[in-house]
């Protein structure tokens, strides 16, 4: 290499750098002089206040030449491990104030700027643009361990350090900028399509899920924790790389303007700008979770013929037997899934402690924090993931007496559907079908009286039953799913939660009694209609045979879903009938109410089974009606006074036993293709922003400002 270039000059020891020194060290970092890792250099641009207020053309040709020059300069891995070598000074260090956590906040937020735009602009697979392959006989490089790679040492050593590190008022600004740049190390998932493959290549993501367990434990439990406590940002605090007044330097000014093309996005500085202590407080939790997601959702694919160690940690199988993928094992997911509650762990008083170290935190603490926080989607796939892989977490929520915690944020937004994502919609039924596959869940909702539901609007609702209002939220959603979203997913959904529901219903609402005979019918209007167009498109003369054809087939099958989703109404309101028709007057009184919509269907071969307990329990009621000698006209409280009275002799004498529906939930056989592009869905719409032409992961529209950054005029 030939002589070490020296080292720019900042001036007089102590005096703060000139713009002119300041602009000097910058084109030096982006320069085509290689600066060894040992030289001053490093030290004074990672002192450094970045102050200089440059315009986004400036950014841009910065950005362009650091990823052309670190072919040559190597500079990208030795700010990387400077930033390690930060870190672990840091954690040594007693004083977070130092001149060490200074510099590990600066080549964190360096590093996050020209690694997100050499990541979004590479052309290879393998990201060879990253030039990670030092030279490790370098002088400087003696303390590097030999055999590990340069990705290996970034993210065990910042892992460590947001695992180790309790965050404070001190160190929250170096946590904040970590967790950006692991977003930012992690976004290589953005570019590789939606199934993975063996070719994936994710340096930094792959080399995440190699570290020593006790490190991806202490991670685990610490994004959980950040997630729980939402630690605050102190209110008059100074960012290092600020002003002392406040004011944004170079990078972070530019960062405002020129987010899509080059740096980390507006969330970067959210916590600067916010106006309220609450609004600053969310964001370091919020990314927190956001790089949990993401982590616990990444899957590696090996081929079927690559041999397996069987001493790692990280490996393990997933086996489809069509496409024949395996999957390594990911052990955050695993951590996430084996985590134990600090004040009961069930294991260790059954004598089966957990090997190895397991995240411990306080289930208390978390549940009320999903309850708070529900309305955000992020933590919605996040109690999605507790319940359907922590059995642990799930029993916990299962014997909790607070259940509307959790479950009004949920149907709240279920009430709001036209204001989610359907995936936002899915995730929420699927959590509410997890829950009411458990029968003490099921009987737990109707026990529970909530005073009042301030944000249901159609009618008052006051002393309803939890369990009641699921009834309501449920049928609505199947009703706006109807005219709007018309998703045979979503609607079998619904109603295999209502079927699990059905056998433990308890004093059933009024309201909710008719928008269940209601949800018959208009279901049954709909299954008419449909038979009515077949019959007359199986008349009628089309001159196009194969367009006649998939017409058939398209009616047929609609016709044929319908019949299954009137099946399940009707599976439904019989298990009311006969297993809680007692406990369950208001049902009995909507039945006889509209007992006319079942008639066009008594002689249907898919229902007339099902319609005959429906009518034996009509038929012991009407008699007993019969019976009644009244004087002027009937009314609904007389109505309901004798089939209360009725309800206490009834005995069921005649009713045939059906085995009960029983729907429980299963994750399709693939589910990374669902849950790796939705978790960074979640990511780009809390801000991260990311060059649209540069994402395969899914569809994005490219619109004409998104060109690039490559092809911008600089």
């Amino acid at each position: 290499m030939g002589a070490a270039p020296s080292t720019p000059r900042l001036g007089a020891a102590g005096a703060p750098p000139s713009p002119g020194a300041a602009e000097q060290m910058f084109a030096a970092l982006v320069g085509d002089k290689a600066y060894p890792i040992s030289s001053e250099f490093w030290k004074q641009l990672l002192e450094l206040p970045l102050t200089l207020q440059w315009p986004r053309d400036r950014v841009l040709q910065a950005c362009h030449a650091f990823a052309q020059n670190n072919y040559q300069t190597k500079h990208l891995a030795k700010i990387l491990i400077h930033l390690v070598w930060c870190l672990q000074e840091c954690t040594s260090t007693t004083s977070a104030a130092s001149v060490a956590y200074r510099r590990a906040i600066n080549a964190a937020y360096i590093s996050s700027i020209f690694l997100k735009f050499i990541i979004e602009n590479a052309k290879t697979d393998n990201w060879q643009e990253l030039c990670l392959d030092i030279d490790k006989s370098e002088k400087g490089m003696e303390k590097f361990p030999a055999e590990i790679t340069v990705e290996y040492f970034l993210m065990r050593g910042v892992l460590n350090y947001i695992g180790s590190v309790d965050v404070s008022l001190e160190s929250c600004y170096l946590h904040h900028e970590l967790l950006n740049l692991m977003l930012v190390l992690m976004s290589t998932q953005l570019c590789s399509g939606p199934s993975p493959e063996p070719k994936d290549v994710h340096p930094f993501i792959d080399a995440a899920m190699l570290q020593d367990s006790s490190i991806i434990v202490s991670v685990v439990r610490k994004l959980l924790l950040n997630f729980v406590t939402r630690p605050k940002f102190p209110q008059n605090g100074s960012h290092p790389v600020f002003y002392d007044d406040g004011r944004p330097g170079v990078l972070q000014r530019v960062g405002s303007a020129a987010a899509n093309f080059v740096l980390l996005p507006y969330y970067t500085f959210n916590y600067l700008v916010s106006s309220t202590p609450e609004g600053a407080t969310s964001q370091l939790a919020d990314n927190s979770l956001l790089v949990l997601l993401v982590m616990i959702h990444f899957r590696k694919c090996i081929s079927t013929n690559e041999s397996i160690p069987s001493n790692s940690t990280y490996m393990g199988s997933d086996t489809n037997d069509k496409e024949a993928q395996v999957f390594h094992e990911n052990p955050y997911c695993k951590a996430l899934n084996n985590a134990k509650d600090i004040q009961y762990d069930r294991a260790d008083v059954e004598g089966n402690a957990q090997d190895g170290p397991v995240v411990r935190l306080s289930f208390a603490s978390l549940f009320d924090s999903l309850g708070r926080c529900l309305n955000d989607e992020s933590s919605v796939l996040l109690l999605y993931s507790l319940v359907h892989g922590n059995c642990d977490f799930q029993e916990y929520v299962l014997v909790r007496t607070d259940l509307d915690t959790l479950l009004m944020p949920i149907l709240e937004m279920l009430y709001n559907a036209s204001r989610k994502t359907s995936n936002q919609i899915y995730m929420l039924l699927i959590i509410l079908l997890i829950l009411s596959q458990d029968s003490t869940f099921n009987a737990s909702v109707h026990k529970l009286v909530l005073p009042a539901v301030p944000w249901y609007h159609e009618r008052l609702m006051h002393q309803t039953s939890l369990g009641s209002l699921m009834v309501v939220i449920l049928i609505r959603t199947i009703k706006y799913n109807l005219s709007k979203l018309r998703d045979v997913y979503l609607h079998t959904n619904c109603l295999a939660i209502l079927a699990n529901m059905a056998p433990h219903v308890h004093r059933l609402s009024a309201y909710a009694s008719q928008r269940l005979v209601s949800l018959f019918d208009m279901l049954s209007r709909k299954y008419a209609k449909l038979a009515e167009l077949k019959n007359d498109k199986s008349h009628k003369v089309i001159s196009d045979q194969m367009e006649a054809d998939n017409i058939a087939d398209d009616m047929s099958t609609e016709l044929h879903i319908y019949t299954d989703f009137l099946r399940i109404v009707l599976e439904i309101i019989n298990a009311i009938l006969t297993y809680a028709l007692p406990r369950n007057p208001e049902v009995v009184y909507a039945v006889l109410h509209r007992q006319e919509v079942f008639e066009p269907f008594k002689n249907h071969p898919r229902f007339n089974e099902l319609l005959e307990n429906i009518y034996t329990v009509l038929d012991f009621f009407n008699s007993r009606m019969d019976m009644q000698r009244l004087d002027g006209e009937w009314s609904v409280d007389k109505v309901l006074e004798v089939i209360n009275k009725n309800c206490r002799s009834w005995r069921g004498e005649g009713m045939k036993m059906f085995t009960q529906l029983r729907f429980t939930y299963e994750q399709e056989s693939h589910p990374e293709e669902f849950f790796i592009p939705y978790a960074w869905r979640l990511v780009l719409s809390r801000g991260f922003s990311f060059n649209p032409g540069a994402i395969n992961l899914f569809p994005v529209e490219i619109h004409l400002d998104d060109a690039p950054s490559s092809e911008q005029k600089v």
